[in-house]
C-alpha cells in the first residue's frame, strides 16, 4: 500500500491576525510531502508508534464529528503503517496537517470529497472535523492546515466562520520579485508562541496594535497579492514586517533581530513569520531575488513563488 501524496503548506499572511479574524492566504507547497505506507523499519519505526497514539486519540473523537472504518486502519496499523514524509517538523510548513489529510482521506466514513460542489457549509464542515482530529498535536487547531493538504489548493480566510478556495496570480518564471523561504537551523514550537500571544492580548495597547495595524495591514497584503498589485504589496509588506519586529520579538529568534531591521533599512526584501514563529521558516518577500541571495548568502533559501 502507497496512499496519495498530501502536500505542505504555507501561510502567506494571516499569522496570528487570523485568530482575532483578519483575513488570510495559505497555499501548498508542493516541494515537500508525505504519505501513509506499510511496514515501517528502521527510521520509520517511531513515525508508526506516533500514528498510534494518534489513532488512539481519534477514537474518542464523537461520531457525530467525525466517524472512521476501524476495521480498515487496526488491519493497516497492524502491519506496521507510518507516515512517510519530507516535510520538516517544527517549520510552520504544515507536517501534522499533511497526515490528519491522508488519515481522513484514507479511513474516514461519509467523507467529503474534492471532487463534489465544496459549498461554504461543506468548507466549514471538513475544517471542524479536521480541527478536532488536528487538536491531539497542538492543543487547539484552526483545522486550516489539514484542509489545505487536503484540497491542494490555494484557500482565502475572510474570517474565523468564512473561507473559499481561491486562484493566485500567474507566476512569472522570469520576474525578479520572489517570494521565499528563509531556513533558521531552528526548531519551533507552535503552542509555547501562541500562549505568549494570547498573554499580550490581555493588555490594551497591545490589543488596539493588531485591531488598527497588525489586521489593516494583514488584509490590505492578502488584497494586494490576490489582484496581482505587488508594489502596493511590497509598501504594506515594510509595514508589517516593522510591526512584527517591534510587537512580537519573542516569535523572532534573536539571531534574527538585526536581519530582519537590516532588510527593513536597505528595502532588499523584508520578513516575516511563517507560522507561529519562534524557529522554522521566516518568510521572506524581495522586488529583486538575486539582491536578496547576495545579502542573506549565509542562509538557505527557497523560492515559493516569482513575479
Amino acid at each position: 500500500m502507497k496512499g496519495p501524496l498530501f502536500y505542505a503548506k504555507i501561510l502567506l499572511f494571516g499569522e496570528y491576525g487570523i485568530i482575532k479574524d483578519s483575513k488570510g492566504l495559505s497555499i501548498p507547497y508542493n516541494f515537500y510531502r508525505g504519505a501513509l505506507k506499510l511496514s515501517a523499519e528502521g527510521e520509520f519505526v517511531d513515525s508508526h508508534k506516533k500514528l498510534l497514539a494518534f489513532c488512539e486519540y481519534l477514537r474518542q473523537l464523537p461520531k457525530e464529528i467525525v466517524c472512521f472504518d476501524w476495521d480498515h486502519l487496526q488491519a493497516d496499523l497492524d502491519q506496521k503503517m507510518y507516515f512517510d514524509s519530507s516535510i520538516p517538523q517544527g517549520y510552520g510548513v504544515g507536517s501534522s496537517g499533511a497526515l490528519v489529510a491522508a488519515i481522513y482521506d484514507q479511513y474516514a466514513l461519509d467523507k467529503i470529497t474534492v471532487l463534489e460542489n465544496l459549498t461554504k457549509e461543506k468548507l466549514q464542515q471538513l475544517k471542524a472535523i479536521f480541527s478536532a482530529m488536528e487538536s491531539f498535536f497542538h492543543g487547539k487547531s484552526s483545522g486550516l492546515d489539514p484542509l489545505n493538504s487536503y484540497l491542494s489548493l490555494p484557500i482565502l480566510i475572510h474570517s474565523k466562520d468564512s473561507i473559499e478556495p481561491t486562484g493566485l496570480p500567474s507566476q512569472n518564471p522570469k520576474g525578479k520579485g520572489a517570494v521565499f523561504l528563509l531556513d533558521s537551523g531552528i526548531v519551533g514550537e507552535t503552542a509555547p508562541m501562541v500562549s505568549i500571544f494570547l498573554k499580550n492580548m490581555e493588555q490594551e495597547p497591545f490589543r488596539l496594535m493588531m485591531k488598527e495595524q497588525f489586521i489593516r495591514y494583514t488584509d490590505h497584503c492578502v488584497d494586494d497579492f490576490l489582484s496581482g498589485d505587488f508594489r502596493s504589496l511590497f509598501a504594506n509588506t515594510k509595514k508589517l514586517s516593522q510591526l512584527v519586529l517591534n510587537n512580537f520579538k519573542p516569535m523572532i529568534p534573536e539571531q534574527f533581530h538585526a536581519l530582519w531591521s537590516k532588510g527593513l533599512e536597505t528595502n532588499e526584501y523584508y520578513l516575516k513569520l511563517c507560522g507561529s514563529g519562534g524557529g522554522g521558516y521566516i518568510l521572506g518577500f524581495t522586488e529583486d531575488f538575486e539582491k536578496a541571495k547576495l545579502a542573506l548568502e549565509d542562509y538557505r533559501l527557497e523560492v515559493v513563488y516569482n513575479f
